[in-house]
C-alpha cells in the first residue's frame, strides 16, 4: 500500500468516526499543545482553540531540534505565534491559525492555518484541519497540508483544478526573513496528517498522530534520520497553568515539551488583601465632617485634613475649593492601577470629610502634575446607592465626564514627602532572540529617584551598576549600510559595568481645552540624549487623540556617562569620524480605542537613521490589565540595506503587578519581544509619552473597569 494511499485512508476512517459522532466538545477539556507550541497533538496541528485571550509558553524540542513559542489567542477564532527555534542556526518564525467553524453536534471544529509565513521559510506550510470530539475523553483530527506538511506522501495539489499554478511551489524564501511568503502559500504538492488524543483523566493524555512533515532540511543539514511518519506522547497537566510532554518521534527520537498557561482574565490571587474603602457617610445618619467651610481658615483647615484622610489611602491631594454647594478635588492616584476604583474611594472619603451642606463631587484625577479629566457625582446618589443591585452601572449612567482644563483650584495642598523619592533595587535585563545566541543578559543594582520641582515638573535619574552578565557586543553587530542606531546596543555599559541610564527633567502642561504637552530634556534614553517635544489632542470623551512629537537627539558614549561619541564609519564601529551623530526625528501619530479592548496606534514621520515611514500597532487590554500586542514598521529602507529581519517588527508584553500580587499598585512590568533590534524604523525611547498617561484618566478607558468603582 502507498504513502498516500495509508495517509488517505487514515484520514479516510477518521473523518467518518467524526461525522458518525453526536457528541460536542468539552468546554473543559483544553487545548493540547504541540512541540510547535501551537494547538496540536505532538507535532501536528489541531484545529482546537484555546480560551480567548490565554497567553502560552512552549519550551520543547527533541534531538538537536528546539524550539520556543510565545502564543497569544487574539480573538476566540485567531491565534498568534511567535517562535525562536533551532535547526543549524537560530531562526525566529510568526504562525497564525483561524478557526472556520465551531465544533457541533455532528460538525468538527476545522481551521486554516499558516505556518512560519513571516520568517526564512524554514517551516514554511499551510494547512486545513477538522477536529471532532467522540464521547467525552477522544478528540480526533484530520487535515490536509502544504509544504513541509506537504511533503510525506505527497499528491497532486486538488488546488490545480482552479488553476495550474497552485500545483508548484516557489522558493521565494530569503536568508534573511521577515518577508510574508505569500507566493507559497498552499501551493506544491499536499498530503494527509491526523492523529487521537484521548484522555484517560484529567491530567494524563495519550497521544498518536501520523506526520507528513518529512523533516527533509533537517536531514540534509543536521544529520537527523526519520525512521516512521508515527509519533507516539503523553501529556501530564497537574495544575491549570502547566501542561508537560513526553515524545517518542519518527522512530528514534525522545522528545520533551514545558507549555506554561496564562489565562489574563483571571487573577493569578485570591483578591481582597488591600485595605478595604471607607464607608459611605449617609448625611443625618453619622455626621463625621464640619457643617460647612464658610470662611478662609475653614476651608484650609478642612482641606489640610482632607490631604491627610486622602494619604492614607493612597491618594495626593493637589488642592480643593468650594464652589456654592459643590466641592472641587484635585488628586493625583498613586496606588490604584483603574483609575475608576480611585474615584470610587476618593467619593467615598469625600462623604466622610465633606461639609455637610455639599451636594456634588467634582473629581478631578491627575498625573504628572496635569489634570486629566472632570467627573462630577451627586452625593444624595454614593449615599442612596452603595449596597443596591447594579451600582456601579448606575452611579457612571448619572455621572458627567468633561474636561478638567482651566485654573488650578483656589487652595493648593502640599505634601511633605512628594518632592523626593528615590529607591535601589536589584534588576534583571534581558536580551533575547539575536542570530547567534537567544538570551544575553545582565544583573545588578539599579539606583533610581525622582525629584518634582512642582507637580508638573519633574527631573528623574536611573543608575545601574552591573554585578555580572553576558551582555556583549562579540559577533552580534550585523552588517548595516544604515547609521549605527541599534545594532551594536548591547555595547552601552557592557565594558564599564555602570552608567547612566537616563537623567532628564521633564514638564507637562495644558496649553489648552483637549490639548496636552510635554517637553524632556537631557539623557533621554541609553543610546541617546537631547530634547524631545510632544502635543496630544484628546478630548475627554472621544476614543480618537491625535499627536505630534518632534526630537533633536545625539548619540551617548558606550561608556553612557555625560559624553557624546562620534559616528561609526563601518559596521563595528572600529573606525569612527570626528563628528558625533546627532538627528531630528519625530511623528504625527493617530490612536483610537475600540470599544472591544483594542487599541490602535498609527505613527508617521522620520526615524532615528533619518529614514520614514510608519509604524502599525495593535494591543489588547483587559479588564484586568493586562495588555498583548504587535507592531510593525515599514521605511523607505530596503529590506536588504535592513539587514537580518527585512524591517522591525515584534510582540510586547504588560503585566499588572497587582495582578500578580493581589494588593493595589500602579506598577506594571513589561516585555518586547522584538525579533531583532536593527538600525531601520527605530524610534526614541522616551519616558512618559502622553497617550499612555492621559487616556487612564478618560471615560473611555474608565468605562472598562468601571466595575471597580465600589472596591
Amino acid at each position: 500500500m502507498s504513502a498516500f494511499t495509508k495517509s488517505f485512508a487514515l484520514t479516510h476512517l477518521a473523518a467518518c468516526v467524526v461525522l458518525a459522532s453526536p457528541a460536542v466538545a468539552d468546554d473543559d477539556w483544553r487545548a493540547t499543545y504541540s512541540l510547535f507550541g501551537t494547538p496540536g497533538i505532538i507535532d501536528m496541528p489541531t484545529a482546537v482553540a484555546p480560551k480567548d485571550g490565554e497567553i502560552s509558553a512552549t519550551i520543547g524540542g527533541f534531538g538537536t531540534t528546539q524550539r520556543a513559542t510565545f502564543s497569544f489567542q487574539l480573538l476566540p477564532r485567531l491565534s498568534g505565534n511567535f517562535r525562536y527555534s533551532y535547526i543549524d542556526t537560530f531562526d525566529r518564525s510568526f504562525d497564525a491559525q483561524y478557526q472556520l467553524a465551531y465544533e457541533g453536534d455532528i460538525r468538527p471544529a476545522i481551521a486554516i492555518g499558516l505556518r512560519d509565513f513571516l520568517g526564512t521559510g524554514r517551516y514554511s506550510s499551510e494547512y486545513i484541519v477538522a477536529t471532532k470530539t467522540i464521547g467525552s475523553d477522544l478528540r480526533v483530527t484530520g487535515g490536509i497540508g502544504w509544504g513541509r506538511l506537504g511533503s510525506v506522501g505527497g499528491f497532486t495539489n486538488p488546488l490545480g483544478v482552479i488553476d495550474a499554478g497552485f500545483e508548484t511551489r516557489p522558493d521565494d524564501s530569503v536568508s534573511t526573513g521577515g518577508t510574508i511568503l505569500s507566493g507559497q502559500f498552499f501551493r506544491g504538492d499536499a498530503a494527509f496528517f491526523g492523529g487521537v488524543e484521548w484522555r484517560v483523566n484529567d491530567e494524563w493524555t495519550l497521544l498518536a498522530e501520523y506526520s507528513s512533515d518529512a523533516y527533509t532540511r533537517e536531514e540534509r543539514l543536521i544529520g537527523f534520520e526519520r525512521t516512521s511518519p508515527l509519533n507516539f506522547g503523553v501529556t501530564w497537566e497537574p495544575d491549570d497553568w502547566v501542561q508537560l510532554g513526553g515524545y517518542y518521534a519518527y522512530g528514534n527520537q525522545i522528545g520533551l515539551s514545558a507549555t506554561f498557561v496564562i489565562d489574563p482574565t483571571e487573577p493569578a490571587t485570591d483578591s481582597g488583601f488591600g485595605p478595604a474603602p471607607l464607608p459611605v457617610a449617609v448625611r443625618g445618619e453619622n455626621v463625621i465632617a464640619a457643617a460647612s467651610w464658610a470662611t478662609p481658615s475653614e476651608q484650609a483647615t478642612g482641606v489640610d485634613i482632607l490631604g491627610q484622610v486622602l494619604a492614607t489611602d493612597g491618594f495626593r491631594l493637589l488642592g480643593a475649593e468650594v464652589q456654592g454647594t459643590s466641592l472641587r478635588v484635585r488628586y493625583e492616584n498613586s496606588k490604584f492601577r483603574a483609575e475608576s476604583q480611585a474615584i470610587g474611594r476618593v467619593a467615598r472619603i469625600l462623604t466622610q470629610a465633606a461639609p455637610q451642606n455639599i451636594d456634588t463631587f467634582v473629581l478631578e484625577p491627575s498625573r504628572r502634575g496635569i489634570a486629566l479629566s472632570s467627573v462630577t457625582l451627586s452625593r444624595g446618589d454614593l449615599e442612596r446607592l452603595e449596597n443596591t443591585a447594579g451600582a456601579s452601572d448606575r452611579i457612571y449612567e448619572r455621572a458627567l465626564f468633561a474636561d478638567a482644563a482651566g485654573p488650578d483650584p483656589a487652595i493648593t495642598y502640599e505634601t511633605e514627602n512628594a518632592a523626593f523619592l528615590w529607591g535601589v533595587y536589584p534588576y534583571l535585563e534581558l536580551s533575547l532572540f539575536d542570530g547567534e545566541q537567544p538570551v544575553r543578559g545582565d544583573v545588578g543594582i539599579e539606583a533610581t529617584f525622582q525629584y518634582e520641582l512642582r507637580p508638573n515638573i519633574v527631573a528623574a535619574g536611573t543608575f545601574r551598576q552591573r554585578i555580572g552578565g553576558n551582555r556583549d557586543e562579540i559577533g552580534s553587530i550585523g552588517v548595516s549600510t544604515l547609521p549605527d542606531i541599534r545594532r551594536s546596543g548591547l555595547r552601552y555599559g557592557a565594558e564599564s559595568g555602570n552608567g547612566i541610564e537616563n537623567l532628564f527633567v521633564a514638564w507637562y502642561g495644558r496649553p489648552g481645552r483637549d490639548l496636552y504637552s510635554r517637553v524632556s530634556v537631557g539623557y533621554l534614553e541609553r543610546n541617546f540624549g537631547g530634547i524631545s517635544t510632544e502635543v496630544l489632542w484628546k478630548p475627554t470623551t472621544s476614543r480618537l487623540a491625535l499627536g505630534a512629537e518632534l526630537n533633536y537627539v545625539a548619540q551617548r558614549d558606550f561608556d553612557l556617562g555625560f559624553g557624546f561619541r562620534p559616528s561609526c564609519l563601518n559596521s563595528d564601529c572600529t573606525d569612527t569620524s570626528d563628528d558625533i551623530y546627532d538627528v531630528l526625528s519625530g511623528h504625527v501619530s493617530a490612536y483610537y480605542d475600540f470599544e472591544n479592548g483594542f487599541q490602535a496606534q498609527v505613527d508617521v514621520g522620520r526615524y532615528l537613521a533619518g529614514d520614514w515611514g510608519a509604524t502599525f500597532a495593535l494591543d489588547r487590554e483587559f479588564d484586568n490589565g493586562w495588555k498583548v500586542g504587535a507592531y510593525f514598521t515599514l521605511t523607505d529602507v530596503p529590506f536588504e540595506d535592513f539587514g537580518e529581519g527585512s524591517f522591525d517588527k515584534g510582540i510586547r508584553l504588560e503585566i499588572p503587578l497587582d495582578w500578580a500580587l493581589g494588593t493595589p499598585t500602579r506598577d506594571t512590568s513589561s516585555a518586547n519581544l522584538q525579533s531583532l533590534a536593527r538600525d531601520g524604523g527605530a524610534r526614541l525611547s522616551v519616558d512618559g509619552r502622553l497617550y499612555n498617561i492621559v487616556r487612564d484618566g478618560h471615560p473611555s478607558q474608565m468605562q472598562d473597569n468601571w466595575g471597580r468603582f465600589w472596591r
